[in-house]
């Protein structure tokens, strides 16, 4: 039954005009065909925003919904997730939302130069045995550099102190610029945010909901890679 489930969202995903599923062939052959050209999918020249590893799209959706006026973004490789966010937000008929399904190894073939904004990582995989495929590992980051705008902001929130180590680990050897870190986002964290920022963390994914009733602590921290001089 799951099995059926799941080719009966992968069909009804080729339908919806939010989501875009291109094969590996393509991305490997050519740039995906709104590279550089974002504006021109969402007609307007908002701000665009990536949520990579988006799951179910609840931040992507959420974030859309509460920052109308800028445009989101939510990647990830397993279409049965995507399928969530994309149905609703075809239903919602929210045109500053959409998804792609693809291994996020292949980012920059669909982001030119200066062309995002911000980047959301949301309870990534930490990689135990694999710290190069950690989403904040210098790799990666090297990845976002080619198309993140100068000032642009890298957003991690995490319940694995495994990724947060990392991932401060990473600050500190190549100086990025951290802008807010805490151990403890819903307890003394909370304390340093703004209410925008407050709004915008509160949205919480399916796993965060998880983890939560696990009793875990929600780690977060944003940062710059590189600054204007």
């Amino acid at each position: 039954m799951a099995s059926k489930n799941k080719l009966a969202r992968f069909a009804e995903m080729e339908t919806f005009e939010n989501t875009f599923q291109p094969s590996l062939n393509d991305i490997m052959d050519a740039d995906f065909r709104f590279r550089g050209r974002w504006n021109e999918y969402f007609e307007n020249d908002n701000p665009i925003v990536l949520e990579l590893g988006c799951g179910k799209g609840e931040y992507s959706i959420g974030l859309a919904k509460m920052c109308p006026e800028k445009n989101f973004i939510g990647i990830d490789i397993k279409g049965a997730r995507i399928w969530k966010g994309a149905k609703q937000g075809e239903e919602e008929q929210l045109k500053n939302a959409c998804f792609i399904r693809t291994k996020i190894d292949f980012v920059s073939r669909f982001f030119g130069a200066n062309e995002v904004d911000e980047i959301w990582c949301t309870f990534s995989d930490p990689q135990p045995k694999k710290p190069n495929k950690r989403l904040t590992s210098r790799i990666f980051i090297n990845r976002y550099r080619s198309f993140l705008k100068k000032e642009g902001v890298v957003h991690l929130k995490t319940d694995s102190d495994l990724l947060f180590e990392s991932t401060e680990e990473q600050i500190s050897e190549f100086n990025y610029n951290e802008l807010f870190k805490t151990w403890d986002l819903y307890g003394e964290g909370i304390h340093g945010l703004s209410d925008d920022e407050k709004s915008i963390l509160e949205i919480k994914t399916f796993y965060e909901k998880m983890w939560l009733k696990e009793g875990k602590r929600i780690k977060y921290v944003k940062f710059q890679i590189d600054q204007d001089d």
